[in-house]
Formats: structure tokens, C-alpha cells, sequence
């Protein structure tokens, strides 16, 4: 069997591509009940809150949960199809045929290839997209925030004015950081001596200036004082705040490179999004590394009834990858280790050992 296009490789080639379907389909249905089951818990209880926003939102999110299972997805879609070529003696065929195990895993390898580009060239941009579209529909009905964890962790900015020195911490974000909601301002003055403390529940930065509306302004030894509207002088421009507020995530990879770009100018360290930037990049190779984890534990002829110990095997071998790539992904993010190297080591050692194991295997 050649390694470029023949009639075994086609139909390996669409074996595993139909598998690879079925189960994203049935891992995306099973995203959204418990997507939808989560969000509803947490913003069931605002009053502008309806089962169709719940769904619409938890469809928004689809493609950014699905980017993060994609390695999973390939991983068991790989396992499935040889276990079930294995069992059906297909694979006993194409042996006895003289066909090497890397000439039959290499439409295999060749589709997660490809489905990591399609990872980086569509969904990774769509998800950036429909997250997007979910924060600020999130914010303008006054829903929260997507951010996991966001009540208990604030983002804090600080601006200095002629006006003295402003803290700002918002706790929901849309449109790189340019909307606000749940906003808190501690304005100082030129001693440093706090003015007031203002509760705003929208926020829009505009031409110089904060456009607050909403707002409960609190001051010491006098009541809380309401306001509709208010304008406050600032020196934060629309990039700075994109780099401080706007999650790695939420960036396309196509405008990855400049983000970087403009967090270096701004002083501002951009590991998070060098870290997703080379993460990005690795996945084709990752889905990949996930095709020789899965032919490791599918390859030997197995009976009918050890089908579960194999497939278990495998989402476990896949598992411990993916906790140690979160690990070493986590020292990438806080600069401790290169991000290049963060992002393609665990694709590294789990190609050389899946490609060890088979040798062994294979050829002895």
C-alpha cells in the first residue's frame, strides 16, 4: 500500500471521517445539555433570563468548548475506528496483504492533520467570534459574565488623570474591553485621598472618556447619592484595555500575532497569548500524537468483550496527556518555561512515545 491516496487508504481514510463525525456530533449534543444545564443554574435567576437566551448562549459557546475537546474527540473517534476494523478482521486483511500498520494509520494521521488546520483556520476564528456575541449579549441584558469564576475574580485597571488617579475594576466585559458592566471606580485626588467610590452598572469608553450610566456614587459620612449619567476623563485607550481585559481565548488566531505586538509596546507581558498562539499551532501535531496514543491500545486483536478495556485504556492514556500539557501550559502562561516550548513538549513526548511503542510492536 502506497502512503498517498489508494483504494485502502480512501476507505480507511472516510472509515475514520465518518466516525469522527458521529462522535462530535454526539460530544457537541452532550456540550450543550450541560452547558445549558450550567448556565441556567448560574443566570437563572435574572429577570431578563429565557430558555431560548439559555440555549442561544450555550450554542454561542459551542465552538470554543468544542476547540478544547477536539484532541479528545480524535483521540476516541481514532480508538473506535481501529477497534472496530480490528474486530471486524479488517485489519487482519490488510496485515496479511503486507501492509504495515504505518501505511494503514496514515489516512488517519493525515485526517486529525487536517482537522487541526480546520481547527486553526475556522473554528478557533468562529470561536473567538461567538464568544464575542456571547459576552456582549450576556452584558447588555445584564446576565453576568462568561468568565468562569468572575464573581470572586475582578480584573483591576488603574488610570492616572489631571483629575488624580481612578482604580477601575469591572466584573463583565464585551468589544475587547471597550463595554463594562458591574463597574466599580475609586477616584482619588491629587493627595491620594479617596473622593468617592462609584457603582455603575454599564460602562462605554468613548473619545477620552468613561460614559457611565446607572450609577450609585458613594462618598464618606453622606448617603448614597443615585445618578443617570455620568462622564469621566481618561488616558486608557481601546488596545491597552483589549490586552488587559480580553481572554487569550476569545482572540482569532489571525490577530494573535499583532495582540502580542501591541501587549510588547504597551509594556505588558504577552505569554497568555504566545502560549495560545503556539498551542494553536501545535494542534495539528497534537491530533496526531493522538492517532499513535490510540493505535498503542486498538492494534492487537482483541475479542469482542475487551473492546471497553481497550477504549478505557486509551481515554485514560489521553487524559494524563492532557493534565500534564494543562500543566506545562500553566508555567507557559505565568513565563516560567518559553511558551514554544510549553506548547509543543507534551506533542513531542507523546509522538516519541506512541512512535517507540509501535516500533517495538511493529518491527521488533
Amino acid at each position: 500500500m502506497r502512503l498517498y491516496p489508494g483504494v485502502v487508504w480512501r476507505y480507511f481514510f472516510r472509515r475514520y471521517v465518518v466516525t469522527l463525525l458521529a462522535y462530535s456530533a454526539a460530544i457537541l449534543f452532550i456540550i450543550l445539555l450541560v452547558d445549558f444545564n450550567e448556565s441556567s443554574r448560574r443566570i437563572s435567576a435574572s429577570e431578563n433570563y429565557t430558555i431560548a437566551i439559555g440555549i442561544y448562549l450555550s450554542a454561542l459557546r459551542l465552538p470554543m468548548v468544542m476547540q478544547t475537546a477536539l484532541p479528545f474527540v480524535a483521540l476516541i473517534a481514532s480508538i473506535v475506528t481501529l477497534t472496530q476494523l480490528n474486530r471486524k478482521y479488517e485489519l487482519v486483511v490488510v496485515r496479511a496483504a503486507g501492509i504495515s500498520a504505518w501505511q494503514f494509520l496514515a489516512p488517519l494521521i493525515v485526517a486529525n492533520l487536517l482537522l487541526g488546520l480546520f481547527s486553526i483556520m475556522v473554528l478557533n476564528p468562529l470561536s473567538a467570534n461567538s464568544t464575542s456575541l456571547a459576552e456582549s449579549m450576556m452584558l447588555e441584558q445584564g446576565l453576568g459574565s462568561t468568565r468562569k469564576g468572575a464573581d470572586k475574580t475582578v480584573p483591576w485597571l488603574r488610570q492616572r488623570t489631571e483629575q488624580g488617579d481612578t482604580v477601575i475594576g469591572a466584573r463583565e466585559s464585551a468589544d475587547g474591553g471597550t463595554r463594562l458592566g458591574n463597574v466599580t471606580f475609586f477616584r482619588f485626588d491629587s493627595d491620594n485621598h479617596l473622593r468617592d467610590r462609584l457603582e455603575a452598572k454599564s460602562v462605554v469608553l468613548a473619545e477620552g472618556e468613561w460614559q457611565l450610566t446607572d450609577i450609585i456614587r458613594f462618598r464618606a459620612n453622606e448617603k448614597p447619592e443615585r445618578i443617570d449619567s455620568l462622564a469621566i476623563l481618561t488616558n486608557l485607550q481601546a488596545e491597552f484595555l483589549g490586552e488587559s481585559l480580553a481572554s487569550p481565548d476569545s482572540v482569532s488566531f489571525f490577530d494573535l500575532p499583532s495582540k502580542i505586538a501591541a501587549a510588547q509596546s504597551y509594556g505588558m507581558p504577552a505569554n497568555a497569548y504566545a502560549m495560545q498562539l503556539h498551542r494553536l499551532i501545535a494542534q495539528p501535531a497534537l491530533l496526531a500524537a493522538m492517532t499513535l496514543i490510540a493505535a498503542v491500545v486498538s492494534l492487537k486483536f482483541v475479542r469482542f468483550g475487551q473492546s471497553l478495556s481497550v477504549v478505557l485504556g486509551g481515554i485514560l492514556a489521553g487524559f494524563v496527556l492532557y493534565v500534564v500539557s494543562d500543566l506545562i501550559q500553566s508555567f507557559g502562561n505565568a513565563g516560567t518555561i518559553p511558551p514554544f516550548v510549553a506548547a509543543w513538549l507534551p506533542v513531542l513526548v507523546a509522538s516519541a512515545l506512541g512512535t517507540t511503542i509501535l516500533l517495538h510492536k511493529e518491527d521488533g
